[in-house]
């Protein structure tokens, strides 16, 4: 079965409506009882050294109303990756958007590094940027988009003069625009910003505290790895973090290759206060189980 992609999600908000994700076959890893007690039958309290968030397009799933009640009764009180339109059903529950989309067209692929796109995108964000501080929010997300032949300085360049035409009103809302990144070898062919230093060379020549990275961790172990020393190096370039298992983006656990309680002690260490929002895709078979695997995930986060 097909696995559910950001990039299939952002064409669903874009149409205004909820996409439906599929669910690959339970993993041989997976102890189902014992993914069900971790969700039931603990009274564990977060311990308030870590945000923690979730991306939405990830436990899709379940309507935005009950994801928010979900998050509430594992503990935590944030939701990333969220349009304007559904920041009420936040609001109502008492959620934080940790990280907002635009209002008008998310485009992966499409992005500043494109002047063709420059005119549509400032447009965009300069609308949705004031509705940020109205709704006590402040991470924006925005997107590089893909090569497409492009040198790697030309897209700097490009990026540079687009991003600097939104900088200003950005900084006058206090709002973080923040740009991702995303491997370019597995899941985002193609993509432009796919390494931390071509991220931190744009952060430097924007020049703005108010320009941020949002560093990935899945995507960067398959693009580049070292990625605690990453982190530990430019921690004054990142505003932002996401999780997910490697490889295959499933649960942060045992069965991956990344030690998530060591990355998080890092990112921990250089004074990070931000969230960090999980994004991996669930695996499990029914939805009680995928939910046990995302109180799992954020209690492997909780250092």
């Amino acid at each position: 079965m097909n696995k559910p992609k950001r990039r299939d999600a952002l064409k669903t908000i874009a149409a205004g409506a909820l996409s439906a994700a599929s669910a690959p076959l339970l993993s041989s890893f997976t102890n189902k009882e014992a993914l069900k007690e971790t969700y039931n039958g603990d009274n564990y309290r977060l311990k308030g050294n870590i945000n923690h968030s979730v991306c939405q397009w990830t436990y899709n799933f379940l309507p935005l109303e009950e994801l928010c009640l979900t998050v509430k009764k594992i503990g935590f009180s944030a939701i990333d990756l969220i349009a304007p339109k559904d920041w009420p059903t936040l609001q109502k529950h008492g959620i934080f958007c940790s990280m907002c989309y635009i209002a008008g067209k998310v485009s992966l692929t499409e992005g500043w590094n494109n002047k063709n796109f420059h005119a549509s995108l400032i447009k965009d964000y300069n609308e949705t940027i004031p509705l940020l501080p109205k709704a006590g929010y402040k991470n924006l997300i925005c997107f590089s988009g893909n090569r497409n032949g492009m040198d790697d300085e030309t897209g700097l360049k490009n990026c540079v003069e687009g991003l600097k035409q939104i900088m200003s009103l950005a900084e006058q809302n206090n709002v973080i625009i923040q740009m991702e990144l995303l491997n370019s070898k597995v899941n985002h062919k193609d993509y432009m910003c796919d390494r931390t230093p071509w991220g931190v060379e744009l952060v430097k020549r924007i020049g703005s505290p108010n320009f941020r990275l949002l560093y990935d961790i899945y995507h960067m172990q398959i693009d580049e790895g070292d990625v605690i020393r990453t982190i530990k190096d430019n921690k004054d370039y990142i505003g932002h973090y996401h999780t997910g298992g490697v490889p295959g983006r499933h649960i942060i656990d045992e069965t991956q290759e990344l030690y998530y309680p060591a990355i998080m002690k890092a990112i921990l260490e250089t004074g990070f206060k931000d969230y960090v929002a999980q994004e991996f895709v669930p695996d499990q078979k029914d939805n009680d189980e995928k939910i046990a695997a995302l109180k799992k995930a954020v209690k492997i986060c909780d250092i």
